[in-house]
């Protein structure tokens, strides 16, 4: 019984887990009739996990299952924004699957499997559970990957996905070998413990497993010089999809990142902090650079991805607390403002028409001035412009590299920042200087209209007032 005692804070994984088998079942009998039922389904259930993880914000940091598993207030503030992003990629994809007659239960089911080995993964204690919930997290995205069945891109996007995955699976399972190797353990705390006691007698063979470790989250964060997927699955995958990869994984790939380097190898932190610099530099400037040059808006995304995981890892670059918090409030405002900005773009894509360039974008005032308006805010924060949220994010993060006398690192970020703006303000420049190629007046329903409104301005209002967000970020880590 000791083993049940507290299971009930696994309760919005356990919620998730039973949202996949009745939306399974409920496509299966009832599909015909209801064709929406999956999304039925699915939105509430995440709207239940996320509310179960809301409520457990805030209580003592408890492990479960002899060490498999833990809920603190990481992994519930994580669980929240995972379910909220989902649910937004979920409702802003609907209409796009159906136009395309693509499999839209599938792509909910999959999404459901692929967000539940998210929420493990952001609550794993153990190696164990780390590689099962990063599993269950890579598997449904490759098949969703390749899910538009007649487009050559998907297909190829998918292999190509499936392929870079195996790899960055393989680096990371071999890391985590020569860990046990040097340890003898699997649970993360008792790592930090024997890392602590003995890790002077084996630094070269920790190191050697450290290198392995990074490598594959490198690939799975998308980070220079391990982002050679990133921009072809965004381009090749269906936007909705490119959409759904862009947002929550993310945030389960820093969590993973976070739990093993803070929890599990802070001792450690001179061997692996010098590999981090690295991917952090590479990626900030990069992805900015590569980003500058890009026609495709979708493939624009990509890089500005590998540049925004740049600026998380340099939070957890600093190796404080105040660190760790920034990374956390980072990447959690980033899956909002990629979900608006992608969530744009997928609700664009009507009547047949796919948003691909960045000139798609053009004349966007003159059609829906209202939609132009909030695209131009996810923007701007997106860009690191006061006052939206996206300007305290990259302050914090810079903050905590100058507190942890990183002066120069946080000197190149802000460089890097500003070379980032112009792709970003060039955006909002085809929206409101620019002819639109297409004149026809662009109307959306109220609900999607007022989902979509109510989202980018939260990234607004968060920048106004980041107070309470802020406190539940530093609470995390304390």
């Amino acid at each position: 019984m000791e083993l049940f005692k507290h299971c009930y804070l696994a309760l919005p994984e356990m919620i998730l887990a039973l949202t996949v088998c009745a939306a399974l079942l409920g496509d299966l009998f009832l599909g015909r009739r209801y064709s929406s039922i999956a999304l039925y389904i699915s939105v509430l259930g995440l709207v239940l996990a996320g509310t179960a993880s809301y409520l457990f914000i805030g209580q003592f940091s408890t492990v479960l299952f002899h060490g498999l598993f833990v809920s603190d207030d990481l992994a519930n503030l994580m669980n929240v924004f995972i379910a909220l992003t989902v649910l937004l990629s979920f409702i802003y994809s609907d209409h796009y699957l159906r136009e395309r007659s693509m499999p839209a239960a599938d792509y909910y089911i999959l999404g459901l499997c692929s967000t539940l080995g998210m929420m493990i993964l952001v609550s794993a204690h153990s190696l164990l559970t780390l590689y099962l919930g990063l599993e269950l997290v890579a598997l449904p995205l490759y098949a969703m990957t390749g899910l538009w069945r007649t487009s050559h891109d998907g297909s190829e996007a998918a292999m190509k996905y499936i392929v870079m995955g195996a790899i960055a699976s393989g680096l990371l399972l071999y890391g985590f070998s020569l860990l046990y190797g040097a340890t003898g353990q699997l649970d993360l705390q008792a790592i930090a413990q024997s890392l602590h006691a003995h890790g002077a007698q084996h630094a070269g063979f920790i190191s050697f497993a450290l290198v392995f470790m990074i490598a594959g989250l490198g690939f799975k964060l998308a980070a220079v010089p391990f982002h050679m997927w990133v921009p072809d699955v965004y381009t090749g995958a269906p936007t909705s999809v490119t959409l759904f990869i862009g947002c929550a994984p993310k945030i389960a790939a820093l969590a993973m990142l976070i739990r093993l380097l803070n929890f599990g190898c802070a001792d450690v932190i001179l061997q692996w902090q010098p590999m981090i610099l690295v991917l952090a530099l590479l990626s900030a400037g990069f992805g900015n650079i590569l980003a500058i040059a890009q026609n495709n808006i979708k493939r624009l995304f990509a890089y500005s991805a590998i540049s925004h995981m740049g600026y998380a890892l340099f939070g957890v670059l600093a190796g404080t607390t105040d660190g760790y918090s920034a990374a956390l409030y980072y990447v959690l405002i980033y899956a909002l403002m990629t979900a608006a900005a992608l969530g744009l773009l997928v609700i664009m894509s009507r009547h047949g028409t796919e948003i691909t360039s960045i000139d798609d974008l053009k004349g966007l005032n003159k059609r829906n001035p209202w939609l132009a308006f909030m695209m131009m805010i996810t923007l701007l924060s997106m860009a690191g412009i006061p006052p939206t949220v996206g300007f305290f994010t990259k302050l914090w993060v810079l903050k905590a590299l100058v507190d942890s006398n990183m002066t120069l690192v946080a000197v190149l970020g802000l460089l890097f920042a500003v070379m980032g703006a112009f792709y970003y303000l060039r955006l909002i420049k085809n929206m409101y200087f620019e002819d639109p190629i297409e004149t026809t007046r662009l109307v959306f329903p109220r609900g999607i209209t007022a989902i979509f409104s109510t989202h980018c301005l939260s990234l607004l209002l968060l920048g106004i007032f980041p107070g309470a967000l802020v406190a539940v970020c530093i609470s995390a880590f304390h």
